[in-house]
């Protein structure tokens, strides 16, 4: 096989445009490569975490959709702190990371290829 395509998706507005349009954007990775071998991350940190909980049912959905495409959703634990998320509060599909900009760093450093929409 193939050495994977390593993309990270940043994602730190809370804006339902910029929400949708990552969202699209990863779904469009996929379907454009989808005979190459992809590792996709999706970054979320900022006010755009508080969009990620079990009560969003449009967001919710759309995390579903994108673990399913084996996109790894990772929340900034200092923005989930800072906007006062719980981690009960989250879906099961999501992971926290302790940074979420020391998290982009070291990807960057590790040659991702970095998207913010």
């Amino acid at each position: 096989m193939s050495e994977a395509y390593k993309v990270i998706f940043h994602l730190d507005d809370y804006n339902s445009k910029r929400m949708g349009l990552t969202f699209s954007n990863i779904v469009n990775l996929f379907d454009d490569m989808s005979d190459e071998n992809l590792e996709v991350e999706l970054l979320v940190n900022g006010p755009a975490v508080k969009a990620f909980t079990k009560s969003n049912m449009h967001v919710l959905e759309r995390v579903q959709q994108l673990a399913a495409l084996g996109v790894d959703i990772l929340l900034c634990r200092n923005a989930l702190r800072v906007h006062g998320i719980l981690h009960k509060d989250l879906p099961a599909e999501v992971e926290v990371v302790s940074s979420g900009v020391g998290w982009l760093v070291r990807r960057q450093a590790e040659d991702w290829i970095y998207i913010r929409p």
